[in-house]
């Protein structure tokens, strides 16, 4: 009986725990693909930066600062209404995918 209830214990803390999307998938699933193009090399206009190759902390940071409105400048207003929809686990797989694109 009480293995079982082990068991179930962490069969329930197992499916509870959220399954991150590849650093890819989120970029596509969190619409980055709109304004950063499809390969994060040809952004939509010339003022959005390309964001294949980045440095992994640099564009962490970037991200983590728009998030929570440390950085205002520039584009990043229209980021700040997406990032409200990325965790901060999320923005880590986006920036190591991003600094790993040649």
């Amino acid at each position: 009986m009480k293995l079982t209830l082990i068991l179930a214990a962490a069969v329930a803390a197992t499916l509870a725990t959220p399954v991150l999307a590849d650093g890819k998938a989120l970029y596509m699933e969190k619409t980055c693909i709109a304004c950063h193009g499809k390969d994060a090399k040809k952004p939509l206009t010339p003022d959005y930066p390309k964001l294949a190759g980045q440095n992994a902390k640099y564009a962490e940071k970037q991200m983590q600062d728009i998030k929570s409105g440390a950085r205002a400048n520039g584009n990043a207003a229209a980021m700040k209404g997406v990032m409200h929809l990325v965790s901060d686990a999320e923005i880590k797989e986006l920036a190591k995918y991003l600094s790993e694109i040649k």
